[in-house]
């Protein structure tokens, strides 16, 4: 009992260090014991660590995006947890390939996640060469995009009352924009005169120029005396940027809760081609760099798929 009292005093006295945020004494005192209990619990070793400090420079030095960097350093960090108090440096290429082989993975997009993100380590953390290890990527897979009805969309989007989340879905919908292109979207993108808007350091570190829609300009007009932005077009409720979250949460919310905001995106394009706009303009809208993910669009489109003539 007297040790137990002076390691809860031991405790208390402790000061959470700086990157705990805003975790709880209790959250903190919690994580002593277990660390007591627990002798180096997902502990990476010294060496290991200064092995993903390296991966952090070449993330930077390689300019991938922060989003990227975040995922594909969870990854491996994975990796080294699994090494115990082995060195990275001692590892060889069974070790890489049978964590690969051994991992459970939840998808292929995962997949290519995680294969990534292990050959990162290996070719630039340790620079080493790949040649033992078997780093190829699963087949993708050839799924159609989810589509909804153009008038359904309209229907509800016409319903909505309040102005921030009428503006953020219908501006998404008007020119099929990525959430990221949303919440990244600055009061500077807009071009009222030249009717476009400026879409900077979107998917891939392009940019692109996409149409403003007369209907969408007087909308962000009539938001923007509302709420006055600041900086960025849309504000979060306690940051200059509204949330990939949010813009997910108010999608659910007005549109359909069964699928995501990105489903606007392929609404759009879809119900673009079927009024009859060129594939080439769909594609340079979209942002694509390849005509064949376009394409994709002509799978799903209902106008084009009901002037087939069926056999019977």
């Amino acid at each position: 009992m007297r040790q137990s009292a002076k390691r809860l005093e031991c405790i208390r006295r402790c000061k959470p260090p700086a990157r705990c945020g805003e975790r709880s004494a209790a959250d903190f005192a919690t994580s002593v014991i277990y660390k007591q209990v627990h002798p180096n619990p997902f502990k990476i070793n010294t060496l290991n660590q200064k092995i993903i400090k390296i991966c952090e420079e070449k993330f930077i030095y390689l300019n991938y995006s922060p989003r990227t960097k975040d995922n594909y350093l969870g990854h491996i960090k994975d990796f080294l947890m699994s090494l115990g108090d082995k060195q990275v440096i001692h590892c060889n290429s069974k070790d890489f390939q049978t964590y690969l082989d051994n991992y459970k993975f939840t998808s292929t997009s995962q997949q290519n996640q995680v294969i990534n993100a292990v050959r990162f380590l290996y070719k630039y953390g340790l620079d080493r060469k790949y040649d033992k290890v078997s780093f190829k990527r699963p087949k993708s897979e050839k799924k159609l995009p989810r589509v909804i009805d153009g008038e359904f969309i309209k229907e509800k989007l016409s319903k909505i009352e309040n102005l921030k989340h009428k503006a953020i879905l219908t501006l998404t919908y008007s020119v099929g924009l990525r959430v990221s292109e949303i919440v990244n979207l600055k009061i500077e993108d807009i071009d009222s005169k030249r009717m476009l808007i400026q879409i900077k350091n979107a998917k891939g570190k392009k940019d692109r120029i996409v149409p403003l829609s007369p209907v969408v300009l007087d909308l962000l007009r009539e938001y923007w005396k509302a709420y006055h932005p600041q900086e960025y077009l849309f504000n979060g409720q306690f940051s200059l940027q509204y949330s990939i979250g949010s813009c997910q949460a108010i999608y659910k919310k007005y549109i359909d809760p069964t699928s995501s905001i990105h489903t606007l995106r392929h609404s759009s394009f879809t119900n673009l081609l079927e009024s009859g706009t060129d594939l080439r303009i769909i594609q340079k809208i979209a942002g694509h760099s390849s005509s064949k993910t376009t394409e994709i669009y002509t799978h799903v489109s209902n106008a084009i798929l009901s002037k087939v003539n069926l056999p019977i």
